[in-house]
């Protein structure tokens, strides 16, 4: 499974339409929808789709045709999401409607493309389900656990200092297991 860190954006035009495609994190999804109906006051349409990982493993999706004929942008726009296999991220295609109808076949076949094109310009990470774990040591073994921590790219999150030292950490299951 592949998700996005950052805000990416494509334009396409066809027949004279123009759409704007932006692909975002999951968690950014609501403030970047707001934001983009402030930017394009003029759009015609906000089409969107996202797909994310819930708190117990399973994956939410959901889009929305904002307009257009039912079932001729959201969903499309969702399948690539799905089909490319992408997580815990949000497109949304704002369109401009340039006078020429493009019929449903086209109106699928637009979205598909506005997708595919911003995915193809967006950075895509592999998506890690990442763990926190503390970790208690001693003052004399501090540097040698942070030294293999570090060594195993585990991320302290924090350290607490009372009697004994209480190391907040995030990694992968698989990196926890080598430590």
């Amino acid at each position: 499974m592949k998700q996005t860190t950052d805000r990416y954006s494509y334009t396409t035009e066809i027949k004279k339409s123009k759409f704007v495609a932006y692909i975002c994190p999951y968690s950014l999804f609501i403030d970047t929808l707001a934001t983009l109906k402030l930017e394009h006051p003029k759009a015609r349409h906000f089409v969107y789709a996202y797909r994310y990982l819930n708190g117990i493993g399973q994956i939410v999706e959901n889009s929305s045709d904002d307009g257009e004929p039912r079932g001729t942008s959201g969903k499309p726009s969702l399948a690539v999401l799905s089909g490319e296999n992408i997580i815990n991220t949000a497109v949304i295609i704002v369109r401009y409607f340039g006078g020429t109808k493009l019929g449903t076949g086209g109106l699928v076949r637009a979205y598909s493309q506005a997708v595919h094109t911003v995915i193809d310009v967006a950075e895509l990470e592999i998506y890690k389900k990442l763990i926190n774990k503390t970790i208690v040591t001693n003052y004399t073994e501090l540097n040698r656990l942070k030294y293999r921590l570090k060594q195993q790219d585990i991320e302290i999150t924090d350290i607490i200092f009372d009697d004994d030292i209480q190391i907040n950490t995030r990694a992968t299951a698989e990196q926890y297991e080598k430590i």
